[in-house]
C-alpha cells in the first residue's frame, strides 16, 4: 500500500532559551492509503499540535513531514496554499460552513476554486452528497441545518476535492449523541467505500472505535498504538479504555 503521510522524528519548541515548551518531541509514524488513524491522548499532550503541524497550519521546529510523496517542509508559501488545497481536506469542531451560501455552494466552493468545469462540478457535488446522505439539505443554508447535517455539509466539502487525506479536529465535540453516531457512520463510507485516508484528533472513545488504527501521545511523545484488526467496535472500545488507563491521569482528560 502506498504510504500518504511519512513523519520522521517531528519537533515542535515554543519558547526561547531558558522559557522552552516541546509540544512535539520526536514523533514518527506513517499513514498508508485508505487508513482510518485516531490521534488520542489528555488535554496539552500535543496531539492537536501534531494534527496543525501535518495540515501544514503550523511550522514544525526540527523533523520531516512527507505527504502523498511530496516533502511539505520545503515548500514556499506559494506552492504550500495551493498543496494544501488540492491534497488535504479539512474537518473542525465548528463546521467552518460559509453562512451566506447553500450546503451546495459551501461543497462546491473548493471545485470552483480549483477551476473544476460547472458540470462537473454538479456531478460530484450531488455524488458525494448521495454517499453522505444530505442531498434534502443541498439548497438549505447553514442556519436551516441541523449541527450534524452541517457536520455531514463539512464532510463532504472535505471530500469533494478528492484530497490524499482528510484531517479531523475533534469533528463530534460539538454535536450530540444521535448527530455524532451519524457523522461516524459517514466517515465510515468515506473510509470503506471511497478509500478516503482520515487523520482523526478525539477526546471520545466511542469516537475513535471507529477507527482502525489509533496512536495515543503523552507529553509530546508517541506513548503507545493500537491496531482494530478483526475486533468487534465493542471489543476495540474496551481496548481504548485499557490504554487510556495506562496514560495516568484523569480519564475525563482523555475522554
Amino acid at each position: 500500500m502506498k504510504k500518504i503521510l511519512q513523519v520522521r522524528n517531528m519537533e515542535k519548541i515554543y519558547g526561547k532559551r531558558g522559557n522552552i515548551t516541546k509540544a512535539i518531541d520526536e514523533i514518527s509514524f506513517d499513514v498508508t492509503e485508505g487508513e482510518y488513524i485516531g490521534i488520542m491522548g489528555a488535554s496539552g499532550s500535543g496531539k492537536t499540535t501534531l494534527l496543525n503541524c501535518i495540515s501544514t497550519i503550523d511550522t514544525i521546529t526540527g523533523g520531516s513531514i512527507t505527504i502523498n510523496d511530496c516533502d511539505v517542509t520545503a515548500l514556499s508559501p506559494k506552492k504550500l496554499s495551493a498543496f494544501r488545497r488540492e491534497q488535504l481536506g479539512f474537518i473542525f469542531q465548528d463546521f467552518n460552513l460559509l453562512d451566506t451560501l447553500t450546503a451546495f455552494e459551501n461543497i462546491a466552493l473548493a471545485l470552483t476554486i480549483m477551476k473544476c468545469p460547472s458540470g462537473e462540478i454538479a456531478t460530484r457535488v450531488q455524488a458525494v452528497a448521495a454517499k453522505l446522505e444530505i442531498e434534502d439539505v443541498l439548497m438549505k443554508y447553514p442556519y436551516q441545518m441541523s449541527g450534524g447535517q452541517k457536520q455531514r455539509v463539512a464532510a463532504a466539502r472535505a471530500i469533494v476535492t478528492e484530497p490524499a487525506m482528510i484531517l479531523a479536529d475533534e469533528p463530534t465535540g460539538a454535536l450530540d449523541s444521535k448527530s455524532a453516531k451519524m457523522l461516524l457512520t459517514s466517515f465510515e463510507k468515506m473510509n470503506q467505500e471511497m478509500n478516503a485516508t482520515i487523520l482523526m484528533v478525539t477526546h471520545d472513545a466511542f469516537t475513535a472505535s471507529y477507527c482502525k488504527r489509533i496512536l495515543f501521545i503523552k507529553d509530546g511523545r508517541l506513548f503507545h498504538e493500537i491496531d482494530r484488526g478483526l475486533a468487534s467496535r465493542k471489543d476495540f472500545f474496551n481496548e481504548i479504555i485499557d490504554v487510556v488507563s495506562l496514560l495516568g491521569g484523569d480519564n475525563s482528560d482523555v475522554l
